[in-house]
């Protein structure tokens, strides 16, 4: 039964409906349009703020490039003959290569005895285009700006209030002697007239000074913010270029027309100061921001109407089809809930539609088992990844503890004077300082692994000679093999490997992955070669680090460039480690361009790594890495393990730790077993 002041839904079909859907209706067509004022107001701006970074780049790459251009021209000895002839032939030739934004090139000789600069050679004929003489004092080249007279003053115009620029280096003639200036007068943009409804926005220049440097407007070139209504505004958005921020804006500039405009500062290209900015902003009118709103309010419009004459039809014809069928939904859905209810959701309704919402019903409860399931699966599989990483926690407490104590033990051995000589404290040390070495591995271990899971691990490419790194590798790795008395074989070649990578972490990828060859290999040997490929006209280096050890289950192999993973087993569990170095191996080796693979044929057949780098052109190398000794012939290195001595004195104290040491200290392995 009903409760008292509550309607059936038949009632409410019938009368309400028609005196709340108008106003609801009027309100929702009001909302839509402010809605699509606000998205296209967003749209706009985002373009804009867009449209303004891409000005700032083109023109800060521009005056980058005619920089250059001009201080390789000032070399050339065509220029610094003075010869007018060769220089025009020059002058001639780099206007017709540069870009079409370059208005003139002129060579002239510097001011002497008070007298105008002379024009040598000129692109744009006699008309000078410095007409203030030019003085240098250092070799950097000058950059000043052009600005458009305003009415009624003498001077040329700039005629489409354009961005103009002029360029000039100093040139030395033949004798050393500074002579002459080699000028380029430039338009770094020019105002086009942009189509109704373009976003691309006008372009505004303004100095940090609030001076306008470039605007639509020839009247307000060379004037300055504060003589605007709306300057308050405008040195907010100074200040807010200036702190870096790139963003967007609605004022009111010259024109008095509303505007918005996305704007981004560059570095001031006339100052050699690097704090100076220059605020860049692209302009368009809200009007043209808002040119689709009238086609939104015409659609609304029709929209409203078809959805009234729907309603009436909807109350006067349909109200006895669609009351009954939601009223037996409605008994469902509150019975549904009972586990003893066996009644069936109701079906074959006269309306389609409500036999599809009985057939969703349906298949809601279906698909609410399954997301229970879904559940109850996902909490497994967080339990089991918090599991994992308390047994990393686990084993990290107890990699960091060991080396802890072995620094402890030697430091007070030598501190207690329990040494019977100095080379014998020497030593002690020694086994300190690598210990903590080796300690300071596992901690930057634990960093790196921090900063690529927030993505912020980085590298310095630089050129160097990859052979040369190996052997240094390999030399200090050799200590590790001899202890363990394995036989190591270098297939490394004569010939220069030049590569561009991160000399110190690639050191420590090769450190991590031929200690790991040392580590799970007891007898037999370790094999490291280089092989140079040809691969779709590129060549690559591949660095083949292959042993004899314990091997991996194929099944498990996908597991061990995880984080916090050790590959479980009773073979594997004596091998210390954190399970972070061929992680942070494989993001090291990515950042540098490269691949690292890992292949073994199962248990106890060894294992093969692989790293492979993109070469680069030897000439790249300094002279220092060419000559570099080239001689060095393959060796190969069978030891045997190092035997230790210590004094009768303290024996028994010496060899415990020297035990200690010997199970938990690779002395040059910064990088933790896989």
């Amino acid at each position: 039964m009903a409760k008292s002041r509550q309607s059936s839904f038949r009632r409410i079909l019938v009368t309400r409906i028609l005196l709340v859907f108008v106003p609801v209706l009027l309100i929702g067509e009001m909302v839509a349009l402010n809605k699509a004022r606000s998205s296209l107001l967003n749209t706009a701006r985002h373009n804009l703020t867009d449209s303004a970074i891409n000005k700032g780049e083109k023109i800060t790459d521009a005056i980058a490039t005619l920089k250059t251009n001009l201080l390789s021209a000032s070399n050339t000895k065509a220029i610094q003959s003075g010869s007018a002839t060769k220089a025009e032939k020059f002058i001639t030739q780099l206007a017709q290569q540069l870009p079409n934004k370059i208005d003139c090139i002129q060579l002239k000789h510097l001011q002497k005895n008070n007298q105008k600069n002379q024009i040598i050679a000129s692109s744009c004929g006699n008309e000078n285009i410095a007409e203030q003489p030019l003085s240098f004092t250092d070799d950097e080249i000058k950059i000043t700006a052009i600005s458009s007279p305003k009415p009624g003053m003498t001077g040329k115009r700039n005629p489409k209030n354009q961005l103009q620029l002029l360029l000039s280096a100093p040139v030395y003639n033949q004798r050393g002697n500074l002579a002459y200036a080699l000028i380029i007068k430039t338009t770094l943009h020019r105002q086009i007239e942009n189509k109704q409804g373009s976003l691309i926005g006008a372009l505004v220049v303004i100095g940090e000074d609030g001076t306008i440097l470039a605007h639509p407007s020839l009247e307000t070139v060379g004037t300055n913010i504060k003589n605007y209504a709306d300057a308050q505004q405008l040195q907010s958005v100074i200040k807010n270029a200036l702190q870096g921020n790139n963003d967007s804006i609605n004022f009111n500039f010259s024109d008095g027309k509303e505007s918005v405009a996305g704007y981004t500062a560059i570095p001031n290209p006339i100052t050699q100061q690097q704090q100076q900015k220059w605020i860049i902003l692209a302009v368009a009118s809200v009007k043209d921001a808002l040119l689709g709103l009238d086609e939104i309010k015409l659609i609304l419009i029709a929209l409203t109407v078809g959805l009234i004459g729907a309603s009436l039809l909807a109350s006067l014809y349909l109200a006895p089809y669609l009351a009954g069928p939601v009223e037996e939904l409605r008994d469902y859905a509150l019975n549904i809930h009972s586990h003893h209810a066996a009644q069936p959701i109701p079906r074959n309704f006269k309306i389609r539609e409500f036999n599809q919402l009985a057939q969703a019903l349906d298949q809601m409860v279906e698909r609410l088992k399954a997301w229970a399931e879904e559940l109850e699966i996902a909490w497994k599989e967080a339990k089991s990844a918090n599991t994992v990483k308390s047994q990393f926690l686990a084993t990290t407490s107890h990699e960091l503890r060991n080396p802890l104590n072995i620094i402890i033990n030697c430091v007070r051995l030598v501190r207690d004077g329990l040494c019977d000589d100095r080379e014998e404290e020497l030593e002690f040390l020694q086994r300190a300082d690598e210990t903590a070495i080796h300690l300071l591995g596992i901690i930057n271990d634990l960093l790196d692994i921090s900063k690529i899971e927030a993505g912020k691990l980085s590298v310095i490419i630089t050129p160097l000679e990859l052979r040369q790194l190996l052997l240094e590798v390999i030399n200090l790795q050799s200590v590790n093999v001899q202890q363990k008395g394995l036989q190591l074989k270098c297939e490394l070649g004569n010939e220069l490997i030049p590569i561009k990578a991160d000399e110190v972490k690639l050191k420590q990828v090769l450190i991590n992955i031929i200690g790991n060859a040392t580590k799970f290999t007891d007898q037999g040997s370790i094999i490291i070669s280089t092989k140079i490929q040809q691969h779709n006209d590129k060549s690559h280096v591949i660095v083949s680090v292959q042993d004899t050890g314990i091997g991996i289950d194929p099944t498990q192999q996908h597991k061990l460039f995880r984080p916090f993973v050790m590959v479980d087993g009773t073979t594997t569990r004596k091998f210390e480690g954190t399970g972070l170095g061929l992680a942070i191996s494989r993001n090291l080796i990515e950042l540098m361009g490269g691949k690292i693979t890992l292949e073994s044929l199962g248990l106890h057949q060894g294992t093969t790594v692989k790293i492979i780098l993109p070469l680069i052109d030897i000439s790249l190398l300094s002279a220092s890495e060419k000559k570099e000794d080239l001689a060095n012939n393959e060796r190969t290195y069978t030891n045997e393990a190092k035997s230790r001595t210590y004094p009768t004195l303290q024996q028994e104290q010496l060899a415990e730790i020297d035990n200690s040491l010997q199970v938990n200290i690779n002395p040059e392995n910064h990088i933790p077993a896989r």
